[in-house]
């Protein structure tokens, strides 16, 4: 009797309640794989080639999971791009913030874009260069960010030290400049760190402002120091799945996070801590995670009629971590 109680008792303790993990949380999930997967697709074909069926099957989910999250291919790709900006602006706006002067705010700033690059060619790529060819909401965003830009730059007019006033226009002339270079660059795949074209561009940009001589001095001066961050932040160009091969939904999540919580549970406690009632469709799910060396069976002895002791494996935690709401 006691033992039966034990059962029932950890059973309880299995089962999800107000604090359990959100099925908002696994569409988030489900939305960053998607995200990913419409990058890799792009790099490899480029956005006019870019389908619904290329992104869920990278991203192993099913054609309504996409449509519950998105309009179409479009929503998709501006979904990317306006994450990706977010972060770019949050890098070179912080880089820019930290300096005084117009001349080095614009010098630290540029490093920090350049850098992104660097770090993130594929995204790099999408933004400046697949944009072009965008639904009206893309090229939308990407008219306002460049707007942004030129505000930026044309703040030299007002400068102490502008050593001439040129047309607002001029300001505009610039961005366009910077970005065609950075776009050709992208468009041939270059290997060449891009922020090695630092001197070069911020040449390009005091000259109508500064002058020929502050111009040259550009040409000779090293680039600011900036943090690297490694891979772009969880959700863009990032699967936090990556390299399992299968859909992840809320029950998946939810078992493996009931056996987390409560190693060496047995089927039905698993069943009762993820919420599910069919003990056939509980015994199937598991035997699937433990295919997928996620979960292994920690009975060694395998006596006979014996429930099984579910644990996470070493890959069943680090997929577990990563669909744990922050």
């Amino acid at each position: 009797m006691a033992s039966i109680n034990q059962t029932r008792s950890k059973a309880r303790a299995l089962r999800p309640g107000d604090d359990g993990l959100p099925r908002g949380h696994v569409t988030e999930i489900q939305r960053a794989r998607m995200l990913s997967a419409a990058v890799e697709a792009i790099e490899e074909n480029g956005y006019a080639r870019l389908t619904v069926a290329q992104v869920i099957s990278r991203a192993k989910v099913s054609r309504k999971t996409f449509y519950d999250l998105f309009v179409d291919r479009e929503d998709c790709f501006l979904a990317v791009f306006e994450r990706t900006l977010e972060q770019l602006r949050s890098r070179v706006v912080e880089a820019y913030e930290q300096e005084i002067s117009w001349r080095e705010g614009v010098r630290a700033g540029l490093a920090a874009l350049l850098v992104f690059i660097d770090e993130e060619p594929e995204l790099a790529r999408l933004c400046v260069v697949d944009a072009l060819g965008g639904g009206p909401r893309v090229l939308e965003e990407r008219t306002r960010v460049l707007g942004q830009l030129r505000k930026v730059i044309d703040r030299a007019r007002t400068t102490a030290n502008v050593k001439r006033e040129p047309p607002s226009v001029t300001a505009e002339g610039v961005i366009g400049a910077v970005f065609a270079v950075i776009h050709t660059r992208l468009l041939e795949r270059s290997t060449k760190p891009y922020v090695s074209l630092h001197g070069s561009l911020m040449s390009m940009i005091v000259l109508p402002y500064l002058g020929v001589r502050a111009a040259s001095r550009e040409l000779s001066r090293r680039p600011p120091e900036v943090r690297r961050r490694g891979r772009a932040e969880p959700g863009v160009g990032k699967d936090p799945m990556a390299g399992l091969d299968m859909r992840l939904t809320y029950r998946t999540v939810r078992v493996l996070t009931a056996i987390k919580e409560h190693p060496g549970a047995s089927n039905r406690e698993v069943a009762d801590g993820a919420g599910i009632a069919d003990q056939g469709q509980i015994s199937k799910l598991l035997s699937r995670l433990e295919r997928l060396d996620l979960i292994e069976n920690v009975d060694h002895a395998q006596s006979k009629g014996a429930p099984n002791e579910w644990c996470l494996t070493e890959r069943g935690e680090r997929v577990e971590r990563a669909t744990r709401p922050m």
